[in-house]
């Protein structure tokens, strides 16, 4: 595989883009070797969905668009950045906090550092902000065929 790859798209800021960066992510971690049906993907899946979903939803109309870029290093590490134009950034909140919504980040920030990975938001230099993450790139090995036994050996 090339030592660099990249992918990125641009979604309009409405609850429906939040399957198209789904399915854009996932489609693209197939073509980079990721079985959509794996773990790894499914781990991405969902931190993705979290993080369009508070794009759309913390920019209150002020962000138009907001756009997941990736990137695969190496073959070593995986980026993910979703970026808005809002310049607020995510807010911390605790674990342990009790309501309906408002987790978002937790469960990204536990998901990434339960695949060993980071988590980071950086300020654009429009204005706006950059939640990412960064994970080891691990894509499962291939079954290799199975040698058949002398009783499956076909006869001479």
């Amino acid at each position: 595989m090339a030592d660099h790859l990249e992918a990125s798209v641009t979604l309009p800021s409405d609850p429906a883009s939040v399957s198209a960066a789904r399915t854009f992510v996932i489609g693209i971690l197939g073509e980079w070797g990721l079985p959509a049906d794996t773990e790894v993907a499914d781990t991405v899946r969902l931190i993705v969905s979290e993080l369009a979903t508070n794009s759309v939803q913390h920019t209150f109309g002020q962000s138009p668009t907001f756009t997941v870029d990736m990137a695969l290093d190496r073959d070593e590490q995986l980026r993910i950045g979703v970026t808005d134009s809002h310049p607020r950034f995510p807010k911390r909140l605790p674990a342990a906090v009790q309501q309906d919504n408002g987790r978002g980040m937790v469960i990204i920030r536990w998901l990434t550092a339960e695949c060993g990975g980071k988590l980071s938001v950086r300020p654009t230099r429009e204005g706006g902000k950059t939640v990412s993450i960064v994970l080891p790139w691990t894509v499962p090995a291939v079954p290799a065929e199975p040698v058949p036994t002398a009783a499956q050996q076909p006869e001479p």
